[in-house]
């Protein structure tokens, strides 16, 4: 498998404008509910695979912590991997309400509610319509580590040959106890982690997602510390191997 070096990630703070390279086309993917947004490069249509990203939970919140209008992210984190990763068929994904504020969105799809099953859902028609029937290796950034591991857990036919994630939340109950926030009533919650091979990178100077919580929720072979990163700062690690 080809390697992807995370080269020259910014903050997901840092900018919040992105190109994408011309070999990356928008397509807008309708689901029962919502339309989300993606970006695909399918270089190669014959190869059986593809590497399918799922985005964080965005510009959800406020400094106040207030729920913001539009939750789409400001920071390009996700759409800058995907930018370095080299391999022929390659796939960005926002969440519901990301760059498309569909007329079926509402706060609670990006607060109380993003992890809920209609969110799964939308997301899941949306991965499987971009597979279709091929192998897929499926990276989830924060929340969207969640996303996707629901979306495994609930689409056993999907040919997941790999999940990984980065900074992810894979217990949103767990997530919300440790640092004394609001549950998240309208979500759905992991009692288990999906079967399949899986690796999740965890930065050691992650405030958002600690390494002492995410090995409450992951088994420890699992996860890949790497002890100077942040949450939205992985720079020159490599995700294949």
């Amino acid at each position: 498998m080809k390697r992807l070096l995370l080269c020259f990630l910014l903050s997901a703070c840092a900018g919040v404008g992105w190109t994408p390279p011309d070999n990356f086309q928008y397509v807008p993917i309708k689901t029962d509910s919502y339309e989300i947004a993606t970006w695909q490069k399918i270089n190669d249509p014959k190869n059986n695979t593809v590497h399918i990203y799922l985005e964080g939970d965005g510009n959800a919140f406020d400094a106040y912590g207030q729920p913001n209008d539009d939750p789409t992210p400001r920071g390009t984190f996700v759409r800058d991997m995907v930018t370095c990763d080299n391999f022929e068929n390659v796939v960005y994904v926002a969440r519901p309400c990301q760059f498309i504020m569909d007329k079926k969105c509402s706060q609670t799809d990006w607060t109380s509610g993003r992890f809920s099953q209609k969110i799964i859902s939308a997301e899941s028609q949306a991965i499987n319509k971009i597979a279709k029937n091929k192998h897929v290796i499926l990276i989830g950034y924060s929340g969207g580590g969640m996303v996707s591991g629901l979306i495994i857990k609930q689409n056993q036919k999907l040919k997941v040959d790999r999940w990984i994630t980065i900074a992810g939340v894979l217990n949103h109950k767990m997530w919300t106890d440790y640092f004394g926030d609001e549950p998240l009533k309208e979500s759905l919650d992991m009692e288990t982690l999906p079967n399949v091979v899986q690796v999740h990178f965890v930065g050691g100077r992650d405030r958002v997602v600690p390494y002492e919580l995410a090995k409450t929720w992951a088994n420890e072979k699992d996860i890949k510390l790497v002890p100077d990163a942040t949450h939205d700062d992985f720079k020159g690690i490599e995700i294949f191997d």
